[in-house]
């Protein structure tokens, strides 16, 4: 009998992921015996961070309390409730709506479906996190990157935005701090920011997600804090500020103009009512997380601080790697200065010193040029030992 093979679907072509899909080379040299060291996911809890007790003992005694059925479409109360004393406390004013997702990956998700049609365009950061670049081949847009500019510690380049907005553009994406860069973004270029995106009627989709994670005591500015009449989506949650990501709980605040929001936040209703619910007991770690101590925060800073400081000292010791410093979040974005292929050298790294990076290119790039990115989580052991492993790499290393 003929087999008739079943086709994907077209959205599906272009969706890449680099931070897992360099797992299975890795997984495949890892069956050889060779010690691996993993710096490519942004996972605290795989290294030396736990989950602050408060939130497991709060989620469990939901739990308990049979707190196991569909929440409202929304979120419980006390954790909305805490997501708007947090909104308040970052200097959000006007906020028209919050809601619970499955993660902050589903709050872009359903904000970018509820806003951008096929054929139309979203600006996204480049480099800049792969998530935003599979929705929008998921949802048939077309690309329009903009870059960051790495000679400016990786601040968007506002020329650039400026050249790439055009009338089928909907939304601008920042991601600040930014993954894959580290870079915290200067109240200047957010301000200019703003002013473009009112001028051209865009919708500010802000990632926050690592906005408690700011080295060097330097200060996170919400873009929505900045005015409140610009049409800002705040992103945040509980998976890096507070070293549960698998809890999978994360939300968003809508913020800006009541009448030029109002049929876009009902949108954006009708797709959280059809999903029906995020994680309901989770959720009840969230007020507690947020209103509660906060002291494992300054003890995370304090660790992230040294083994940033590693990272760029010993990066930036060999030759042919260039690395700026990142300020927030857990991400450097080196340079290779004399390769060509940063997804070749990813691959060769793993399978000669069992070094695990994401190429460059999994987060795009300036043109013609490479790079690579590191999560500096692992402890300063872990650190030491796989940057003089990319340091014996890079002086054989040849294409």
């Amino acid at each position: 009998m003929s087999q008739i093979i079943i086709k994907p679907a077209e959205r599906t072509d272009n969706i890449k992921y680099a931070v897992r899909d360099i797992v299975v080379i890795a997984n495949e040299v890892a069956k050889s015996g060779k010690e691996m060291l993993y710096l490519n996911i942004g996972d605290p809890n795989l290294f030396d961070w736990q989950t602050p007790r408060i939130l497991i003992e709060e989620t469990y005694k939901a739990m308990l309390n049979n707190y196991n059925g569909y929440a409202p479409s929304s979120g419980i109360k006390p954790a909305v409730e805490a997501i708007e004393k947090e909104a308040e406390r970052k200097g959000i004013k006007n906020v028209q709506d919050i809601f619970i997702t499955t993660g902050a990956s589903e709050a872009i998700d359903i904000c970018l479906t509820a806003l951008v049609n096929e054929d139309e365009n979203i600006l996204t950061p480049t480099p800049g996190y792969p998530l935003y670049t599979a929705i929008q081949s998921k949802l048939k847009m077309y690309e329009n990157p903009y870059y960051l500019n790495e000679e400016n510690n990786w601040q968007p380049d506002i020329e650039d935005i400026k050249r790439k907005i055009n009338d089928k553009t909907r939304a601008i994406i920042i991601i600040n701090p930014n993954n894959p860069t580290g870079a915290l973004y200067s109240k200047e270029i957010l301000e200019e920011l703003i002013e473009l995106a009112i001028k051209h009627n865009l919708v500010i989709f802000s990632d926050e997600i690592y906005d408690k994670l700011i080295i060097d005591d330097k200060e996170h500015i919400s873009i929505a804090s900045l005015n409140s009449e610009a049409p800002v989506i705040t992103f945040g949650g509980l998976s890096k500020n507070y070293m549960a990501p698998g809890f999978r709980i994360g939300w968003g605040i809508v913020s800006g103009n009541r009448t030029v929001l109002n049929d876009y936040i009902e949108a954006i209703n009708k797709l959280l009512r059809a999903r029906l619910s995020a994680n309901h007991p989770e959720q009840y770690g969230i007020a507690p997380a947020l209103l509660g101590d906060q002291s494992h925060l300054q003890e995370a800073k304090e660790k992230l601080k040294k083994r940033r400081d590693i990272t760029v000292e010993m990066l930036n010791a060999i030759e042919g790697i260039s690395c700026v410093s990142p300020e927030g979040a857990f991400y450097a974005f080196p340079k290779l200065e004399s390769v060509k292929d940063d997804y070749k050298w990813a691959k060769e790294l793993i399978k000669a010193e069992g070094v695990v990076t994401v190429p460059g290119s999994g987060f795009g790039q300036v043109e013609g040029t490479s790079h690579f990115r590191i999560v500096f989580l692992p402890p300063e052991n872990v650190l030491d030992k796989a940057y003089n492993a990319i340091r014996r790499f890079m002086q054989t290393y040849e294409e």
